[in-house]
Parts: structure tokens; C-alpha cells; sequence
């Protein structure tokens, strides 16, 4: 198991280090000069040739990289129209919002992370619940409902979804206030009516694509010899359809799942537009358009940051689920139990 993880974590390293050079020379070998991007309208000759000094652009590329990846291991000191030092990890200074880059991004991670994990968590409950009715009912209203919704989700998009919801609950009934973002230990009440609807919006829509991934593996899994053997011993119902049928059937919600929440932590920028949300997602839309190279580059980073750590913890994830994956890795059925 110790080997398994060891090899995730080099694979993820290099997969990092791969998507910084790569995201690097995008930014700073493309043939015009960055600064002009990064600098206000209202800078002079001086203060673009001093901007330029301090962010080493005349250095040679590979000390200009070698830079960067210091000043994200170990910090590094910026100039003074940069805010001095810089403490890892450093990914720059940031122009256009006049701060650090890492200032910018614990300002809107904690904002991100509050729209998906809480929707992830709905949409998960709702689909696999969905699809696990829609399985063991087949024919019956319960299954044509469930149907029913998952076509419904499959055809809308989030922002005809979001301004629905928005118009209903905040500008009609005035239910809900205008979404927005409060910290979690400023006022759990208001932090859950701010974001209440962009979790209903993503849980809606990726919920009926769970569902009708589980009933589709429910029923595949309800025909295998092992859950006939289930029957055939006795086992109750909910002990055969839950700890045998489900289990079985899990693995590709598992991967589903993983590779969903990590890009959505990478950036729900339909959604943060929709609801007003000022999360990473909006942020990097904001850099795209501003020019703001350093935010640019940090946000890609942080997106494959977690789409490779998703991707990670849906191996583990395998080794919960699925026994002939923990037989691979080399550890025991006690041990996971």
C-alpha cells in the first residue's frame, strides 16, 4: 500500500511539474510582452521597463522558470512595486488586483470549496438514491419518475436552471436572498442561504446523470450469479441489494464522482456567474480578460491540483469498494474494514 501511494505521489508531482512548464511557456514565450497585459492603462515607459525588471523578463527563460518554481517551494523576494516578500508558496504578484497572487486565492478557495463539496454531496445522495429506486422498481411510477427527472436534468443547462431558481425564490416568493458568499464561521445561516441555490442548480443537473448511471449498473449487477448466490443463501433483502448489488455496481460512480468534484474545484465558473459567486472559477475568467498572467498560471495550477488529487483519492476509493483492488495493492480485507 505504502508503494501504491508513493507511486501516486510521484505520478501527481510530475504531473504538476508538466502542467506548470507547459502553462509557463504559454504565458511567457508567447511572441508579446506580458507586462503591457499585467501593468494599468496609466503606466509609463519607466515603470514598465522597472515591472519588467522585477519580474526577471529579461533573465533567460529557464532562469525565469527556476525562479518561479523557488518562489513556490521556498518563497522568494518580489520588488517593491510587488509587495516585497513573498512567502511560499509564492506564485507571484498580481498587477491588476495590486496584492499576492496566494492572497487572491485564499480569498476565493474557501468560496469554491463551499459551492461543490456541499453540492457534491447532494447530488450524490439524490442521484445514487434515484438510481437504486429507479433499479429495484422497474415498470412501476417510481421508475418512470425517475426517468422522468433524469431526461429533465439532461436537457437543461445550469444557467437556464440558476436564473429560474433565481427569479422563483429570491425576485417572486423572496424566500432566499440574493446568493452571495459568507463565511461558514461568520454565520452557518447565512452561508447556507447564499449558496442554497447553486447547490440545488449542480445537484439537479448532475444528479440525473448519476441516476441513470446507477440504474443502468443496478440492473446489470441484480442479473450476475453472485447476487443470485445472495438470494439463495437467504440474505435479507437490504443486505443483498446494499452491502452485494450496490457495491458492485459503486466503482464507475466512484470515478464519476472523482473526476466531477475535481474539476469542479477547479472552477464552477457557470455557476459562480450565474449566482454572482466571486469563486476560483470567475476569478480566472476575471485574469483571462484583465491579462493577469500570475493568476492565470496559479488558478490552472490549483485546478490540476485537484483533479490530480481527485484522481488519487479515487484509487483509495477503489480499495474501499472493490476487494480484488485491495488484493492488488497488496493489503489485507481486515485491514480496510
Amino acid at each position: 500500500m505504502a508503494r501504491f501511494l508513493l507511486g501516486r505521489a510521484l505520478s501527481a508531482v510530475l504531473t504538476l511539474f508538466a502542467v506548470s512548464v507547459l502553462t509557463f511557456l504559454m504565458f511567457f514565450a508567447l511572441p508579446r510582452d506580458p507586462v503591457s497585459g499585467m501593468c494599468p492603462k496609466n503606466c509609463d515607459p519607466e515603470r514598465l521597463e522597472r515591472v519588467r525588471q522585477e519580474l526577471g523578463l529579461r533573465d533567460p527563460l529557464v532562469t525565469q522558470y527556476a525562479g518561479y518554481l523557488k518562489g513556490i517551494v521556498a518563497g522568494r523576494d518580489l520588488g517593491g512595486d510587488q509587495g516585497g516578500r513573498c512567502d511560499a508558496p509564492c506564485l507571484g504578484w498580481s498587477y491588476v488586483n495590486n496584492e499576492a497572487v496566494t492572497d487572491t486565492l485564499a480569498r476565493v478557495l474557501p468560496v469554491t470549496l463551499s459551492v461543490v463539496i456541499p453540492a457534491a454531496a447532494l447530488w450524490l445522495l439524490l442521484g445514487v438514491g434515484l438510481g437504486m429506486v429507479s433499479a429495484l422498481r422497474p415498470g412501476t411510477w417510481l421508475d418512470r419518475a425517475a426517468i422522468g427527472f433524469s431526461l429533465a436534468g439532461a436537457s437543461f443547462q445550469l444557467y437556464f436552471v440558476g436564473a429560474v431558481l433565481l427569479l422563483v425564490f429570491v425576485y417572486r416568493l423572496r424566500w432566499l436572498p440574493v446568493p452571495g458568499y459568507t463565511p461558514l464561521t461568520e454565520n452557518p445561516w447565512r452561508w447556507a442561504t447564499g449558496l442554497v441555490l447553486a447547490w440545488v442548480s449542480l445537484a439537479f443537473l448532475f444528479s440525473a446523470i448519476y441516476a441513470r448511471l446507477v440504474r443502468a449498473q443496478m440492473r446489470e449487477t441484480l442479473g450476475e450469479d453472485f447476487v443470485r448466490t445472495a438470494r439463495a443463501k437467504g440474505l435479507s433483502r437490504s443486505r443483498v441489494y446494499g452491502r452485494h448489488a450496490l457495491r458492485a455496481a459503486i466503482t464507475p460512480v466512484v470515478t464519476m464522482a472523482g473526476l466531477d468534484v475535481g474539476a469542479a474545484l477547479g472552477g464552477t465558473v457557470i455557476t459562480e456567474t450565474t449566482f454572482g459567486i466571486q469563486g476560483l472559477g470567475r476569478t480566472a475568467v476575471e485574469a483571462v480578460r484583465a491579462g493577469d498572467l500570475p493568476t492565470i498560471m496559479a488558478t490552472v495550477l490549483v485546478a490540476a491540483l485537484f483533479v490530480v488529487l481527485a484522481n488519487v483519492l479515487v484509487d483509495l476509493l477503489y480499495a474501499v469498494v472493490d476487494p480484488r483492488v485491495r488484493l492488488g495493492l497488496g493489503g489485507t480485507g481486515s485491514r480496510w474494514r
